[in-house]
């Protein structure tokens, strides 16, 4: 158990990752003296510099700061690091080495969960933009809520939102197994399409490791459940189910679905009565089945329907999820942070449904090795459905390369004609942007330093 009031000082292995800079700014606010070690510099972590944060951008002992090394003594100190970090980062192993406190972000996470009543959401996709959304919900009505987001919130600009009240809304990390340091109250579990199998070995080792999840659920509390998984999550007797999708049965059903101008309005009927005429601006079938999931979750928090009503239709998203940049006659630029083959195959139908058959080109960056040896089908198949392909070689992350794999596999898979691969170096200005009609930037790499870069060269040139 780690006690929080003896801790004055944190450092962080990999501050700037999405995850550990909101655990890095809810230190902030405690008033933590915080540092912290990233391999390269961004603009999460120059804003991390800006709000009072020491960032390093070398794995060299020395650059911690005398304060961790000489100054204060360990048991004030608290060492947070994320699986994403490799073993032998000569910062880490200093610190381990050390005797200092040093506890992954999970762990650290777990521990803040068991002290709040914590909405946590799982799911293969869809986590982020749901997270997001209850946590706008919440924190915009009477009910109120903190929240931890595996993404920046356009609605606050930031992935962290602080309140006194009871609710905390966290997203369940799958990877390693980091949910199952969780103790939530409700649990939200979007989708369990297999992943991450460089971790699980199969799909069915991963599906246990969400039933585990499951059982993590405080005795009394809810799981909510897409309807497309309740045949393949088991959840325990302790606690109650309730469905969201678009079948009769549901616990919370969408109906009526139409679209309205920029806005899709749709009822959700429950078993406590009905939702009617919501509006919601971000379009596809997934995008509205997000919104029931994070109306249901809001529904049992005891949020009134009309701050529900409010709260949907001034959501602005998640920054780098169906993200449009540029939105203009003849040009639109969306950039999304979709990385397995269902985040993309939903994406790209919206995209499809929101536009109808304009001319889509794609940027597409595979993340990790080990998803592109594991999906490169599946990839090959969704991207042969858009108008033109770009491909970027594989983003590794915290991987080291696997022989015979890399990009080609997909390209060698796609039948589409209008293809290529190129370099991140090259673009933008390999872009033929005159001809540019809807472009999309696909990936959770490091494809996210392209997006202002594009948006500037689209916008001087169009």
């Amino acid at each position: 158990m780690i006690d929080f009031e003896k801790i004055s000082a944190t450092y962080f292995v990999g501050i700037g990752g999405i995850g550990m800079s909101a655990l890095a700014r809810y230190f902030l606010s405690k008033g933590c003296i915080v540092a912290g070690y990233d391999r390269t510099r961004s603009p999460l972590t120059e804003t991390l510099e800006k709000e009072g944060c020491t960032v390093s951008y070398t794995d060299d002992p020395q650059t911690i700061p005398p304060l961790y090394t000489d100054i204060l003594p360990k048991e004030k100190m608290l060492v947070v690091f994320t699986p994403a970090i490799p073993p032998e980062n000569r910062i880490l192993e200093f610190f381990r080495r050390g005797g200092y406190n040093v506890y992954k972000r999970s762990e650290v996470l777990g521990e803040i969960s068991g002290h709040t009543d914590t909405i946590a959401v799982a799911g293969t996709h869809g986590k982020t933009s749901v997270s997001t959304l209850i946590s706008h919900i919440l924190y915009s009505s009477q009910t109120g809520c903190s929240a931890f987001l595996g993404g920046i919130s356009c609605n606050y600009g930031t992935n962290l939102l602080l309140s006194g009240s009871r609710f905390t809304v966290m997203e369940a990390d799958e990877y390693d197994r980091s949910f199952h340091r969780l103790s939530p109250l409700y649990a939200v579990i979007t989708s369990a399409d297999a992943d991450h199998l460089d971790i699980y070995g199969d799909y069915r080792t991963m599906l246990e490791a969400y039933n585990e999840f499951c059982r993590k659920i405080r005795p009394g509390g809810s799981l909510i459940l897409n309807e497309s998984i309740k045949n393949v999550i088991k959840p325990p007797d302790n606690v109650k189910v309730f469905t969201y999708g678009f079948s009769k049965e549901c616990s919370f059903r969408i109906d009526k679905v139409k679209r309205d101008d920029d806005f899709y309005v749709f009822d959700i009927s429950y078993f406590g009565g009905e939702l009617k005429n919501l509006a919601y601006r971000f379009p596809g079938l997934k995008n509205i089945e997000n919104a029931a999931a994070a109306s249901s979750v809001a529904l049992l928090c005891g949020v009134d329907g009309e701050e529900i009503r409010n709260a949907l239709k001034s959501f602005k998203g998640v920054r780098r999820r169906f993200d449009i940049r540029i939105n203009k006659p003849g040009l639109v630029y969306i950039d999304d942070y979709a990385h397995h083959p269902e985040e993309i195959k939903a994406f790209i139908t919206a995209v499809r449904e929101h536009y109808g058959k304009r001319k889509i080109t794609a940027i597409f960056q595979p993340h990790l090795y080990s998803r592109t040896r594991d999906h490169a089908e599946g990839f090959a198949a969704i991207l042969d459905q858009l108008d033109e392909v770009i491909l970027l070689p594989v983003y590794p992350a915290r991987e080291k390369p696997l022989e015979g794999v890399s990009s080609e596999m997909i390209y060698e898979r796609m039948k589409l004609k209008n293809k290529k691969m190129l370099e991140m170096k090259d673009l933008p200005a390999a872009l033929d942007v005159k001809n540019l009609d809807i472009l999309l930037t696909i990936g959770a790499g490091d494809i996210d330093r392209l997006v202002s870069p594009i948006e500037e060269t689209l916008n001087r040139m169009r």
